[in-house]
């Protein structure tokens, strides 16, 4: 075994007895991401010098028993839309290319906090906005299952890297499924907390209703061990929530005995792959055989989320990226006219095609004549979607189906018709539209490639989605398998 394969509760205890130092750590993670990062291309920037000085640091203050942070001395990734103060954030766009940030963002300066080192930024699909990491303007990210197919999106790079073994976990953004969808095509565990309880501060907007910063990692144990580290209040967050964060490790322990699961029917109906759809269900049958109970139930409304999220979302891009003007930072178009040359020349050239469509679909929603026929109206669709979601939870603890309708496709097979693509998103949009959490782990193989099951709890209660995916984690072997690069 390498220093790679070892959970985060793992390397602690072993950086703890120094048995393995942070020196050591980082070297086998650089090493590791330099021996694959040619196929995978989950990194667009490395941190390598000062991630190797970090290292030195917090082994002298191994040695000396200082009082260290939860995750002193591990290396993590960190997804190009979350600001790292003095490290290039591109959002995988051209417009932001010179781009370095002079603070850092809320989860930055916690995962600081605890002792984190940054080993570099992740690519993905540029603004966050795609399902596939194709977007990206500066690399297309491989799935490290079949790097002839996509990771998935937009968090593809931050999925791939743990993966792919190069990180020990990353961070990632879910507004419709970015998280989670990528968890699920890589084989790996991604959480998407209730919205409010990670800070957006920091994190580059795209749609500020939907985004949440969330772990990718290997385990339930290391997403519970992330989130306890990066969870929490913030007064530069108006949409921070201020509840109290428990122990989210501890809550793994018990068990799901009487544990009352919904499974909606519209999950597990038309379009989703027949293989994935076994899958859930033999997933369903070892938590019955844990003393859980399931049955079908119906959430109404998911039809009509995939179109309510894109004009939302859209509109919220719209305003959003209205900062990005060639004026106050990023990358200046040469040679303009006059200001509104300078704006047109400098976001023609700095956006790619998929977020030019959003602007220009989000600014039609929201413009005078179609604003109440659009936008207005699928706010009252958000509002029965998560009626039909309060509803669910009055008789169950959790819901759970496929986090995706099929598992990962090949690279370019779907990139020019944004329609098909956008229904990818179809089985995680309405959890992101209700605001509540949600973690995506292994529950199988289908043809070769990971199928993600998706665990869907009430707002806030984190707790029980994790317990449940652990235990369900424990009572199989599917986190275990690991892609061959």
């Amino acid at each position: 075994m390498t220093p790679l394969d070892y959970t985060l509760a793992e390397l602690k205890q072993q950086l703890s007895a120094r048995t393995l130092s942070a020196t050591e750590l980082t070297d086998a993670v650089f090493a590791r991401i330099a021996a694959t990062d040619g196929t995978v291309q989950a990194f667009l920037t490395l941190n390598e010098e000062q991630a190797r000085a970090e290292a030195r640091r917090y082994d002298d203050k191994y040695i000396q028993g200082e009082g260290l942070g939860a995750l002193a001395g591990i290396p993590a990734g960190i997804k190009d839309n979350i600001i790292t103060e003095g490290l290039r954030t591109t959002c995988a766009s051209r417009f932001l290319d010179n781009f370095v940030p002079v603070h850092d963002a809320f989860v930055s300066r916690k995962l600081k906090e605890a002792g984190v080192i940054t080993a570099g930024k992740l690519n993905m699909d540029e603004f966050a906005m795609g399902g596939s990491n194709e977007n990206s303007a500066y690399q297309v990210t491989r799935n490290p299952w079949d790097v002839e197919r996509v990771p998935g999106g937009s968090s593809g790079g931050s999925a791939a890297a743990v993966a792919a073994g190069q990180v020990p976990f990353s961070l990632g953004s879910d507004t419709g499924g970015s998280i989670r969808q990528p968890a699920s095509y890589c084989g790996i565990v991604g959480l998407k907390p209730t919205y409010g309880l990670v800070s957006r501060f920091g994190l580059v907007a795209f749609a500020s209703s939907l985004d949440q910063i969330g772990p990718l990692t290997r385990t339930v144990e290391d997403s519970a061990h992330v989130l306890q580290a990066i969870a929490g209040h913030d007064t530069m967050d108006s949409t921070s929530a201020n509840v109290e964060i428990p122990d989210y490790a501890a809550a793994l322990q018990g068990d799901v005995r009487g544990l009352r699961i919904g499974v909606p029917k519209e999950y597990m109906g038309e379009g989703v792959d027949p293989k994935v759809k076994q899958a859930v269900l033999d997933a369903l049958k070892t938590f019955e055989s844990l003393g859980a109970t399931w049955e079908e139930v119906s959430l109404p409304h998911t039809e009509y989320a995939v179109a309510a999220y894109y004009l939302l979302a859209s509109s919220e891009a719209s305003s959003n990226l209205s900062r990005f003007d060639g004026v106050r930072y990023g990358v200046r178009a040469e040679n303009p006219d006059n200001l509104i040359d300078l704006y047109f020349k400098s976001r023609s050239e700095g956006f790619g095609s998929e977020v030019k469509r959003r602007i220009m679909l989000g600014t039609y929603a929201l413009s005078s004549g179609y604003y109440d026929a659009y936008y207005l109206k699928a706010q009252k669709v958000r509002t029965l979607i998560k009626q039909d979601f309060d509803q669910a939870f009055q008789k169950y603890d959790l819901l759970i189906g496929p986090t995706a309708p099929t598992t990962a496709f090949k690279i370019g097979e779907q990139i020019n018709n944004p329609l098909q693509m956008y229904m990818n998103d179809i089985l995680t949009i309405p959890v992101s539209l209700a605001g509540v959490p949600a973690i995506s782990v292994p529950c199988g193989m289908a043809d070769g490639l990971p199928v993600g099951l998706q665990i869907i709890g009430k707002p806030f209660d984190e707790s029980a989605v994790l317990r449940a995916a652990h235990l369900f984690e424990q009572a199989t072997e599917h986190h275990k398998l690991r892609p061959q690069l």
